[in-house]
This record gives C-alpha cells, structure tokens and sequence, in this order.
C-alpha cells in the first residue's frame, strides 16, 4: 500500500506548503519536538489559522512509512476563506450577507447536508472554528453533494471570534436555540445575517447564545426533543430565502 495522497510529511515538504499557501486541513506534530522548526510551525500555523495537533509517535508511524521527522500535514480538498475577505466582497455586490454559523458541529454529514441546504438556499458561506469542526474531507463533500466546492468555508480561530467580527461588520447575528422566545419567521431575515446553529447534543454554546443578538426557535408539534441539526438549518435557511424572494 502507498502513502495517502491527501498527506504531506516531513520538515521541509510541509513548511514549504504552509509558505506557498496551500489548502491545509490540520498538521500533526510529534510529541516532544522542540526547537526552531517547531516554534517556526507553530507561527505558520497559527498566522494561516491551520490547527496544530500534538500527537505520539505512534500515530504518525500508523499515517507514514517512511520519515516523517515528526511531521504530517493533512492536505484540503477545498481551499479555506476568511471572513474579514469576503463580507466586504458581499456587500460591494449589493448583497445582504447570508452567513451559516457551525458551533461544535463535528459530524461530517450534518455538515455536508447543511452545506447543502446552504448552497440551494442562497448563503454566501460556511463559518467554522478551528477547532470541533468537522474537516471539509471526501465524505462532507460527497454528502453535500458537491456544494462545498462551490460554497466558501470559512475558518476562523473562534465561534466567538467569527461572531464578533460579523457583528462589527454590521451582521445580525442569530443563535438557534430550543428556549428562545420567538420563532424565526418572526425576523427579518433580508437584513444582513448570520445564522448560528449548535452540535447536536448541547445546542448553540452559552457564551455564542450570550453575544448573539437574538435568539431564534423553529416551531414543532410532536414529542421528540427537536430536529436534526441538518434539518434544522435547512428550514431555517429557507426561510430566509422564502423572505428575501418575495422582498
């Protein structure tokens, strides 16, 4: 068996990557490596918003066969945007920015159906945190149906760094959640607006909730607890579409 096409490895190979710029999902370091190249990587990454992971030994020999020097990159399938980019680019159009929100969402098909939903309902991006997200891998994108090659993914280093930089750019930011007390056709979604939805067990973290500028339900009549995150955000993102066809 050959080495996995969507790993880089070795110093020089993945430093060159990072400085060129390329797509990279997170990058693995050995635990216990110390020095120069490391403290060099860790600014790389930390400039470019890649998620660096300390991992044993163990774990890269498991990844590589030959010398890995005690470093793997995991190559993207997409390339990764940022938001301070591309809102101005939004509104230059003379558009109302439209902006999923994904707070701890890890699940690769929740996030590949949202995705989904995002790119047929109109949003101009996906947000998520550098860390507990799910990776934009083969399976988000088969399960999104091919729209995360066409919707831009955003990585920020937060949810609530990215909700505070949507706020100052003059996005209403709206966090799903079960106890709100309005329901979501009760805003106008032809405003400027992100929309935040919360993995599955726990909702919208509480201090994402505490910033949001409002609170947002979906209403429901049966017993169960509530909807599917992927259905959820598919709802309410029709919604917006719903308001802003007829606006």
């Amino acid at each position: 068996m050959g080495h996995d096409t969507t790993i880089i490895f070795g110093r020089h190979p993945v430093l060159e990557a990072l400085q060129q710029g390329m797509a990279i999902d997170k990058v693995l370091l050995q635990q216990g490596v110390r020095g120069e190249f490391e403290r060099k990587l860790r600014r790389e990454c930390r400039q470019r918003r890649i998620p660096l992971v300390s991992v044993p030994q163990a774990r890269l020999q498991k990844l590589v066969r030959g010398n890995h020097q005690g470093v793997v990159a995991w190559i993207a399938p997409v390339p990764y945007h940022r938001l301070e980019d591309l809102l101005p680019a939004i509104f230059e159009r003379g558009e109302a920015p439209l902006i999923v929100v994904l707070d701890g969402i890890t699940d690769v098909r929740n996030f590949g159906a949202i995705a989904r939903s995002a790119e047929l309902c109109g949003a101009h991006a996906l947000v998520v945190s550098m860390k507990n997200a799910a990776p934009v891998n083969a399976d988000a994108i088969k399960t999104s149906a091919g729209a995360l090659t066409r919707l831009p993914v955003c990585r920020e280093t937060s949810t609530l760094a990215a909700v505070t930089l949507l706020q100052e750019s003059g996005v209403r930011v709206l966090a799903t959640d079960l106890q709100a007390d309005h329901y979501v056709f009760e805003e106008d979604l032809t405003l400027p607006v992100a929309l935040v939805m919360g993995e599955e067990q726990h909702g919208v973290s509480r201090q994402v909730r505490a910033r949001a500028d409002a609170r947002i339900r979906i209403p429901q009549r049966g017993t169960l607890d509530s909807f599917n995150v992927s259905v959820a955000a598919g709802i309410v993102l029709y919604e917006a579409m719903r308001q802003r066809w007829q606006h």
